[in-house]
């Protein structure tokens, strides 16, 4: 059982506005580049399920994170079919998260009660996930559908919850990225960190720049608002003639 449940987990990605995403067949290495991000000031991480023996790494993580990085929740992400959803909750994951949207994934993540957040490129895609129970719906690939993406899916579903992914990256976000969405996924910046970082553990890149990628994200939630649709006066009907 993880040890945040599905509430908490929502109010940290929300309050942090970005979630760093990396992976790295060595604990060690994710383990430097998970508390970089934790003293930026991140509280949710996702490690991608990309590599052979994933799950060995992320479980040690997880286990690790639990002291070293106490309010740090730890999801999982890359995970594209019910199988591979079960097999990691067992693992203690914070949350399970997919390019792509599988309702018998949903289905595994909701008997658990663990956050499931799937990539969708339409707004049917979009529709049919939160039918499905997921609260937050990755919009994926971002750098492919663009700031526009967000604002027109919101103006017919603003309740909806956004987390643009792909191409997200901390010099482009104010022109490009800068949109009302929910929440940042961030993979720019940490999986293209320079070998000789992760050899010689220089990650003050991490502490640079996450403090600022966070604060950007909440004054772009101030500042941009989708404008409302134009309200027409009811029509007037001619008198009724007998």
């Amino acid at each position: 059982m993880a040890r945040f449940d599905k509430i908490a987990v929502m109010e940290k990605i929300g309050s942090t506005g970005m979630v760093p995403v990396f992976y790295h067949p060595d604990t060690e290495t994710v383990m430097q580049v998970v508390k970089a991000c934790y003293a930026g000031g991140v509280r949710a991480f996702e490690f991608t399920n990309r590599g052979d023996f994933a799950h060995e790494v992320f479980a040690a993580v997880v286990r690790r994170a639990a002291t070293e990085c106490p309010e740090m929740a730890i999801g999982v992400g890359s995970i594209v079919d019910a199988p591979t959803a079960a097999f990691t909750c067992s693992q203690e994951p914070a949350s399970l998260s997919a390019p792509l949207f599988n309702p018998e994934v949903a289905r595994v993540c909701n008997r658990r009660l663990v956050p499931y957040t799937p990539g969708c490129g339409s707004v049917t895609e979009v529709g049919y996930a939160q039918e499905a129970g997921c609260d937050l719906c990755k919009i994926f690939p971002g750098d492919v559908l663009g700031p526009g993406m967000v604002k027109g899916l919101l103006a017919p579903l603003p309740w909806s919850k956004l987390m643009v992914t792909g191409g997200v990256e901390t010099h482009r976000r104010k022109s490009d990225i800068l949109v009302p969405c929910w929440s940042l996924l961030r993979r720019n910046g940490l999986q293209t960190l320079p070998r000789t970082h992760h050899r010689t553990g220089r990650l003050e890149l991490h502490y640079r720049e996450l403090p600022g990628c966070t604060g950007d994200h909440q004054k772009s939630q101030k500042e941009i608002t989708v404008p409302p649709l134009p309200v027409k006066p009811p029509q007037q009907l001619p008198p009724y003639a007998e």
